[in-house]
């Protein structure tokens, strides 16, 4: 009987922790979901700002590519009206 009574009480006993031990575990879990989502989120931002800053410095090098050329042909009709004459 003894062992009846122990097992019944130990029965209850999980009976009543496993709800706030299944809380506590589903709290965990959307902890650390929010952190991986918070940890990708700025990855993502980060690579946006790479991305961006590249896309600037190509749009730089495109307008001093564009400047060169016009004053380089520029300089040739120039030399080529001067020789014209």
């Amino acid at each position: 009987m003894k062992r009846f009574f122990t097992a019944l009480l130990l029965t209850a006993a999980t009976v009543a922790i496993a709800p706030t031990a299944n809380a506590a575990e589903s709290k965990t879990v959307e902890n650390i979901q929010a952190t991986r989502l918070e940890q990708l989120n700025t990855q993502t931002k980060a690579v946006e700002n790479i991305q961006a800053t590249r896309l600037a410095h190509l749009d730089t090098q495109t307008k001093a590519i564009d400047n060169i050329q016009a004053a380089r042909l520029a300089g040739l009709d120039a030399r080529s009206k001067s020789a014209l004459r």
